[in-house]
């Protein structure tokens, strides 16, 4: 767990439509620093309190959605054990080499059950966040440029088989369960949320028929307050909100849901709780599923089930 298999979420590669809108956005909008761009035109960011060179890949391609997402692995070590604890599993596995990506270490990418394509990775250098590391402030004014969040901090992808998922992120790769929605006969489960640390969830699935979709990339802030003025910023830049600012019942997390120019839907996520691998899985019945994903509203919009990327 955490400090001694995979370490957390880090980075995902997204797919838009007019590169150079994108980074507009992730860049003005989102607050994100752009931190380079390789010679295939793709271009990286992270968030200002982020350490390591990169957590958001930007790929002009001819449809929106994610290409991969990637975790952070404590050491080579790890890395290469992992890896071949996936290919006993009878997971097929690919090693990218390292400089692939900018500033990245060699990746063990493979396929998960639902259709989205993984990766592990061990090595991304470390460019800091604009802070001391001796007698740091607590932010600097460049922290508070547009929304501004801390972190990339999870994801949540729509596809089939998701108990297979679920099997193979906790049998190999050390993820446990922390919240399930079960669907109407209360024996399958229609979403899961599985957290490889202390977080509320580091990656989540709900149950679709076509594989390999995107729901949200969901970003961290602060506090509550810290949501709403992501809500005025939103406004005054006329970005497409899908619902929001709420909280879930799911994590107890504050958020809103919204578009990039291209209509991938990301989220701007506060609070939500700690949890541990010996903590009872919190369930949620089909009949609660709008209370669970919407507290104030109880109920959800068609948007939020069907928009997917």
């Amino acid at each position: 767990m955490a400090t001694t298999g995979v370490m957390r979420p880090g980075h995902v590669q997204v797919r838009v439509l007019d590169i150079e809108e994108s980074i507009h956005f992730y860049k003005n909008v989102l607050g994100l620093v752009e931190t380079g761009r390789d010679a295939a035109g793709r271009v990286y960011f992270k968030a200002w309190d982020e350490h390591d060179h990169n957590s958001v890949i930007l790929r002009q391609a001819d449809s929106a959605g994610m290409d991969f997402m990637g975790f952070k692995v404590r050491d080579k070590a790890t890395l290469d054990k992992l890896d071949a604890d996936l290919q006993a599993y009878g997971v097929k596995t690919d090693r990218i080499p390292a400089g692939d990506m900018l500033e990245t270490g060699e990746r063990v990418r493979f396929v998960i059950p639902s259709g989205h394509v993984m990766e592990l990775y061990a090595e991304k250098t470390c460019v800091g966040n604009s802070q001391d590391n001796l007698n740091p402030d607590p932010w600097t004014p460049e922290s508070e440029h547009g929304i501004a969040p801390t972190r990339f901090d999870h994801c949540l992808l729509y596809g089939p088989d998701i108990e297979k998922n679920l099997a193979l992120f906790t049998e190999v790769l050390g993820f446990y369960l922390v919240e399930q929605v079960m669907l109407p006969d209360g024996k399958d489960q229609l979403a899961i949320f599985i957290s490889c640390g202390h977080k509320a969830h580091d990656l989540a699935f709900v149950r679709h028929p076509e594989p390999n979709k995107l729901h949200h990339i969901s970003f961290l802030l602060p506090t509550w307050e810290k949501v709403l003025r992501a809500a005025d910023l939103m406004s005054m830049n006329r970005v497409s909100i899908d619902i929001g600012p709420t909280r879930h019942g799911i994590t107890r997390g504050q958020t809103i849901y919204a578009f990039d120019p291209s209509g991938n839907r990301f989220e701007t996520f506060a609070q939500g709780y700690e949890t541990y691998p010996d903590y009872p899985v919190k369930t949620w019945s089909f009949e609660e599923v709008g209370t669970g994903i919407f507290y104030h509203d109880r109920v959800l919009n068609e948007r939020f089930l069907s928009v997917v990327t």
